[in-house]
């Protein structure tokens, strides 16, 4: 019989780990990656959310059941890769949720509530109030016990019904300041106690504020507002996923929301977004990165970029120093879509984002131009998740196909589609599921989501770090985006820039 040496023994041992070691993954490519994204796996997740809606009733509005059942489902995939370090960043807010209905002497009006608004009754002459209704001398004495009817536009919705309860008003009707309805509102805060009280409130479109208002000039009308409303706190969760390879201090992020709105599934706002990530995340793995790549799930974004800003805020200098790009994909498969990205070098709007965002959106045009489509701006200020990054003086962009703005002729020259008409019918509202998505876009848009993570997690040339991104940061500081007081008010359109 042959026994072994100890020498033979230990370079066997000494041999082992080579042969089990698994092979090394190549560095990521745009186009391998790209290749890996299918429309398949991305309607997969969709069918997934309208799963998880049906849970609370249509939607999945953060702190709902239809909500958590998702970032149940983004972190379960994710951990099962095995590719990235993932955590849960759980923290309570006020939940709101809430219906209105609004007529005019009897005759019903399409109507929406603002979240945040108070439950209740209202009834009393309708009275248009000066102006716009953001300062107190533009509600007369006569709106004391009156509906105040108020034209949307440069004040935020808060303030209008705050200033409408200060005065006295019953309650409050805001028109919008184009045809179409407002498409959701947030009063921004649960109470406005520097300003005035919340009063029972409303919105409706347009072309019927302006019908009333005449109708009101002409005679008496009588109003009566019904709300029912729930406000709460509840606890919410951020997912988080960083590879376990890469160099963490030139971190690649992307992120996207992924909340809906109480009113419907939100599969366009934002399911296209966060999935179009989570499919990128998923088929990662295969791959090395050279640049440690992180991806941020938001929460709540529906209610004032909460989750983004809560996770922002958070960080240490150092480690909002760490972050080399965000990327953000909010809204990428609206079924009248435009390709539009992020105006990071201020070019369309004159609102640049923080040296490094014009690469950005540079190589983003260039993606498009690439693949023969024509690409156009939209505004940098602030109005979804890559707002807190901004502050932070962090390069930022991303990707956008419309949300309640109408596409114009020149739009529909473009990308096809109806000129006149809403990037978004379905834009916060019931029906925004799966059926709602351009599958085209979305598929387009996620590759060219994959080709920036990929160019970036491979090389940041163009990118400022250490000295110069430290500049940048405090030339962020001077930047005219919205601030954050005033981004809590808005939802998540922006304008388009088409020439």
């Amino acid at each position: 019989m042959h026994f072994p040496t100890l020498l033979s023994l230990s370079l066997a041992l000494a041999a082992a780990p080579a042969l089990c070691a698994p092979p090394k993954r190549p560095l990521v490519q745009s186009n391998q990656l790209r290749r890996t994204l299918t429309r398949s796996a991305l309607l997969k997740h969709a069918d997934a959310l309208e799963a998880h809606a049906a849970l609370s009733n249509g939607t999945r509005a953060f702190g709902t059941a239809g909500h958590n059942a998702t970032v149940d489902y983004i972190k379960s995939k994710l951990d099962a890769t095995g590719y990235y370090d993932t955590e849960l960043q759980t923290f309570s807010y006020l939940f709101s949720e809430g219906t209105a209905t609004f007529t005019a002497d009897g005759a019903a009006y399409a109507s929406a509530w603002f979240t945040y608004g108070p439950g209740g009754d209202a009834s009393g002459p309708i009275l248009a109030v000066d102006n716009l209704g953001c300062t107190a001398a533009d509600f007369p004495a006569a709106v004391a016990g009156a509906i105040a009817l108020i034209k949307r536009g440069t004040c935020e919705f808060g303030l209008k019904i705050a200033l409408a309860g200060a005065a006295g008003a019953a309650g409050a009707v805001v028109y919008n300041n184009a045809d179409g309805a407002i498409g959701g509102g947030t009063l921004g805060s649960p109470s406005r106690p520097d300003v005035g009280p919340y009063v029972p409130a409303a919105s409706i479109s347009g072309v019927d504020g302006v019908a009333l208002l005449a109708k009101a000039a002409a005679g008496n009308v009588t109003g009566a507002i019904h709300v029912d409303a729930l406000n709460e706190d509840r606890y919410t969760s951020n997912v988080l996923a960083t590879s376990k390879g890469g160099d963490k201090k030139n971190l690649i992020f992307s992120g996207g929301h992924t909340d809906s709105v109480p009113a419907g599934p939100g599969v366009n706002d934002d399911g296209s977004g966060s999935m179009a990530i989570l499919e990128i995340a998923l088929q990662l793995p295969k791959w090395s990165v050279k640049n440690a790549v992180k991806f941020g799930f938001w929460t709540a974004e529906e209610y004032g970029l909460v989750g983004s800003e809560h996770y922002v805020t958070g960080l240490t200098p150092a480690e909002q120093s760490d972050i080399a790009v965000y990327l953000n994909f909010d809204m990428i498969a609206s079924p009248n879509y435009g390709y539009l990205v992020y105006d990071g070098d201020g070019s369309a709007f004159n609102i640049s984002g923080p040296a490094g965002s014009d690469h950005i959106e540079h190589l983003f045009e260039s993606y498009f131009a690439d693949v023969g489509e024509k690409s156009a701006p939209t505004a940098f200020d602030g109005r979804s998740d890559y707002g807190p990054f901004l502050d932070a003086g962090i390069p930022s962009g991303g990707l956008f196909t419309g949300a309640e703005g109408l596409k114009t002729e020149q739009g529909a020259a473009w990308w096809g589609g109806e000129a006149g008409v809403a990037y978004d019918v379905n834009y916060h509202a019931k029906g925004d599921g799966k059926a709602n998505c351009n599958v085209g876009a979305w598929i387009q848009n996620t590759k060219a989501a994959a080709h920036a993570i990929a160019t970036y997690a491979r090389s940041l040339e163009g990118i400022p770090r250490g000295v110069a991104q430290a500049a940048a940061r405090v030339k962020a500081t001077n930047r005219k985006q919205a601030s954050h007081a005033q981004r809590r008010h808005f939802a998540c359109n922006h304008e388009v820039y088409e020439q």
